[in-house]
């Protein structure tokens, strides 16, 4: 853990508020730690034993960073303990869809159970703290054209373990605001992207293929299914809107985060590639196809607007652009 000794910081350190981010090593935790710093909380965060820290290596003296499993019910007691957050934006997820097919157990166990394990630790040890539990759009799954735009009341029909992980740990807010009157804040995140992505997601791993293309790869971009479309919102104005979403919405209900808008992974390809001079052969790679995906997911924000008031400041060309220069100078 990082150890802050000069002791006028330490003094100062007392009038800020904690805050805990669980999961702060990736790309969501690692924006949403800068946000943190900027306005000036002192952050905490949790990492898994031998965590790779490039995406915080820049701030890492900034932060004190705690190792635990969130499968581990004992780690958390302990974290919780030293860090009596006042908030705590709960991340830690496997995230990456096509995994919760290969691993199903491991993404129930890491998704379902760590975030139980998580409440658990904050209601036994009675500490009183506002908590985000960072949902997905995931969870609406087999959503028709006609549905569309995606309210918070629609159906949740989800179609990969990896949604139906984010829809138990969405009822799990909410019984647990329900049961124990704790302080949960639920938020649907659609889509979003930026600079630090891993490469297995499909913005980001376009945008290497094409840097590496551009440094002499050969000029082929590996494709998935390129008809689905997505609702993207840059991840730097997603952190902003968890905050929000923490200090200023109500507890137990679902709030949509998103842009409104859909685009087709074939017109995130097609902007990606105007974006370079270089010519490519497009070829459709069978293993990145999925056993069931989502068509279209296009999400209505109008819930959680009127809550906090929260506006988009990136443009899609303005997130593609940045993410494209962070491949090309990776």
């Amino acid at each position: 853990m990082y150890d802050n000794s000069n002791n006028n910081v330490d003094i100062w350190s007392w009038c800020m508020k904690r805050v805990l981010v669980t999961g702060i090593t990736g790309f969501v935790g690692s924006h949403l730690a800068e946000l943190l710093l900027r306005e000036g909380y002192e952050v905490y965060g949790t990492a898994r034993h031998r965590s790779k820290l490039d995406n915080i290596e820049h701030i890492q003296n900034k932060l004190y960073i705690m190792t635990a499993d969130l499968r581990d019910s004992s780690s958390l007691d302990s974290i919780l303990n030293e860090s009596k957050p006042d908030y705590i934006f709960h991340l830690a997820a496997q995230s990456y869809v096509p995994m919760s097919w290969k691993a199903p157990i491991d993404t129930l166990q890491n998704n379902v159970i760590g975030t139980a394990n998580l409440y658990e630790a904050v209601r036994k040890l009675g500490i009183d703290t506002r908590i985000q539990f960072a949902g997905s759009s995931e969870e609406y799954g087999l959503v028709r054209e006609d549905e569309c735009p995606i309210t918070e009341e629609q159906p949740l029909r989800p179609l990969s373990t990896y949604a139906v992980s984010k829809v138990a740990g969405d009822k799990l807010s909410y019984q647990y605001v329900r049961s124990y009157g704790m302080k949960i804040v639920i938020t649907r995140a659609f889509n979003h992207t930026a600079p630090r992505r891993g490469d297995v997601f499909v913005t980001s791993n376009f945008a290497k293929q094409i840097a590496d293309i551009e440094k002499g790869a050969e000029p082929i971009i590996h494709v998935g299914n390129l008809e689905a479309r997505r609702d993207f919102t840059d991840a730097r104005d997603m952190v902003k809107a968890y905050l929000l979403a923490i200090k200023n919405c109500q507890y137990g209900v679902p709030y949509n985060i998103c842009s409104g808008k859909t685009i087709s992974i074939q017109g995130i390809l097609n902007r990606l590639l105007s974006m370079s001079k270089v010519k490519v052969e497009v070829m459709q790679d069978k293993d990145r196809m999925r056993p069931s995906d989502v068509p279209i997911l296009q999400g209505d924000c109008t819930l959680f607007k009127n809550c906090t008031g929260w506006e988009s400041t990136y443009t899609l060309d303005d997130t593609l652009e940045d993410l494209l220069d962070y491949w090309r100078n990776k």
